[in-house]
């Protein structure tokens, strides 16, 4: 995607990502988990967004801070009760640099590390998640499991949403070799244009996962199939991973 950046996919999508997404991503044992191994915090999260996850810990009494590439999702998050406050830096979270703060917990949600396109900046994000934990620290990724029998010849297209009004597809191509999936939310409403709505992915194997932790000196410490705590299965299509900084 000729011209897709860091900031891209919150840019487009911030309007309506709340609606797709807010009431069905409402999830007490994500918060209960990450607000466990947050402790006294302070916590960092990565894509912070709309801020649906990093909000719900502050009211937990979790202090929480933020990067997002896109203003216009944190935007969204400022408008929210309890977001005009929080630290948030703008910025690519590939960019994760050794701050004044230290912390006890870094997370990212939703597949969104999958977001940075390039294997070596992946490599580069665990690294400064290392660098800004405290010892005994965690750094904390929820993302899918990759399922490239999803795709036949390198692409796929399907239904999100039909009703009487709108139709809403996601058409995909997918790179075997790259690791990447692109594509769109395709969104056709009575009597409105089509609008697209672009992302862009570079998926890992737990495996791969783990060997950029180890990379960084990190030690995975847990995984689980979703935040519940099931044990990972050869059918989970997602994985919750923990790594530790050791202390």
């Amino acid at each position: 995607m000729e011209g897709y950046g860091p900031a891209t996919y919150g840019d487009t999508i911030a309007d309506v990502y709340d609606d797709w997404y807010d009431a069905r991503m409402q999830r007490p044992a994500e918060q209960a988990l990450l607000a466990e191994l947050a402790g006294a915090g302070p916590a960092l999260e990565l894509g912070v967004g709309t801020g649906r996850v990093a909000l719900a810990l502050r009211a937990a009494g979790v202090d929480v801070h933020g990067i997002d590439a896109s203003e216009a999702m944190v935007a969204r998050l400022r408008a929210k009760p309890g977001g005009a406050d929080m630290p948030i830096a703008i910025g690519d979270m590939a960019d994760v640099a050794s701050p004044a703060t230290a912390y006890t917990l870094v997370y990212v949600v939703f597949n969104t590390f999958f977001a940075i396109l390039e294997q070596h900046d992946q490599v580069r994000a665990f690294a400064g998640v290392a660098d800004v934990l405290v010892p005994g620290g965690r750094f904390v990724t929820e993302t899918f499991v990759p399922d490239v029998t999803r795709f036949d010849r390198g692409q796929r297209t399907s239904t999100a949403q039909i009703d009487a009004s709108t139709v809403h597809m996601e058409a995909n191509m997918h790179d075997l070799l790259a690791q990447r999936v692109w594509g769109h939310h395709i969104v056709m409403r009575d009597g409105l244009p089509t609008a697209f709505f672009p992302v862009h992915l570079r998926y890992a194997y737990p495996a791969e996962l783990d060997l950029m932790a180890r990379l960084a000196g990190l030690e995975l410490e847990a995984r689980y199939d979703g935040w519940e705590r099931a044990p990972l299965t050869d059918l989970s299509p997602s994985v919750v991973s923990v790594w530790r900084k050791p202390a």
